[in-house]
């Protein structure tokens, strides 16, 4: 299903082409029938695929086949085929082609994570580029991750900024938020093994470990493994591919990152045909 509805893919056509395509226009071809495919150019994990049919069937071209997102790709596989005019076709290609390699940089940096996670969750964060939620979430989900937090509106995540304004002992607060908010589950960042240790033993459901080492993730998973019941640990800040494993090994129950948000586009291959 499409992230963005036609409203906000006709305001990305509109952006491109607010006075008509003046190249096309001025050579006059603009008439002639064509074929457009859009292919891997490298291995990724496909995002955004519905979105872009959509541009070009909102430019008048018709879909002629597509891959879904989440779809794993090798090089000079095929992902979307279109038809219509040259001038239906261009008018779409370039932003459609742009959200495609964008949205399948984060699914395959995501699924990059998920897959050297052995089975424990990926949470991405809310730390996407203003403006870009619902590509990204689509994103995030399509690279097989979840999302640890689509905002402030909905999860209690205490971090020192928060207690900076507190005047009561870690208990209180989360027997506090417990009241407060039933439904919800207590989170808490930490920055150290002993502040871990304290807000565990306050109660809190999981415990964010904020740039935590390897070593140091060891280390608390060890200190609270005595307690009756014992809190989640999130490995937060510096989770990547090339070490996520070892933060597993560490003892973290889930990983959280903002890495994917920040991974470099994927290219497309776009190939017109003249028909």
């Amino acid at each position: 299903m499409p992230a963005l509805g036609d409203e906000e893919l006709h305001r990305l056509l509109q952006d491109d082409t607010p006075c008509g395509d003046l190249t096309t226009e001025s050579l006059a071809i603009g008439a002639a029938a064509a074929q457009l495919d859009f292919s891997a150019r490298g291995a990724m994990v496909v995002c955004g695929v519905e979105e872009a049919a959509h541009l070009f069937e909102l430019a008048g071209a018709r879909l002629i086949w597509r891959v879904d997102s989440g779809t794993a790709l090798a090089a000079g596989e095929r992902m979307l085929v279109a038809e219509g005019s040259a001038a239906q076709l261009h008018r779409a290609w370039k932003t459609a082609q742009t959200l495609v390699e964008w949205a399948s940089g984060i699914s395959t940096a995501a699924a990059a994570i998920v897959a050297q996670a052995g089975g424990v969750a990926v949470a991405c964060t809310r730390k996407n580029v203003p403006g870009t939620k619902a590509m990204s979430v689509k994103a995030v989900k399509a690279g097989g991750a979840v999302m640890h937090r689509l905002g402030l509106s909905e999860t209690l995540l205490v971090f020192a900024e928060h207690r900076l304004f507190l005047d009561e002992a870690p208990a209180l607060t989360v027997v506090r938020l417990r009241r407060t908010q039933p439904e919800k589950k207590t989170l808490v960042e930490v920055g150290d093994v002993a502040e871990a240790l304290l807000w565990a033993q306050a109660g809190a459901d999981v415990l964010q470990l904020e740039k935590f080492s390897t070593a140091a993730v060891a280390e608390c998973r060890a200190a609270i493994g005595a307690l009756p019941t014992r809190p989640l640990l999130a490995a937060a800040g510096g989770v990547r591919a090339d070490n996520a494993a070892a933060y597993v090994a560490a003892g973290a129950d889930l990983l959280v990152t903002s890495a994917p948000f920040t991974a470099p586009p994927r290219d497309v291959q776009v190939d017109f045909v003249r028909r």
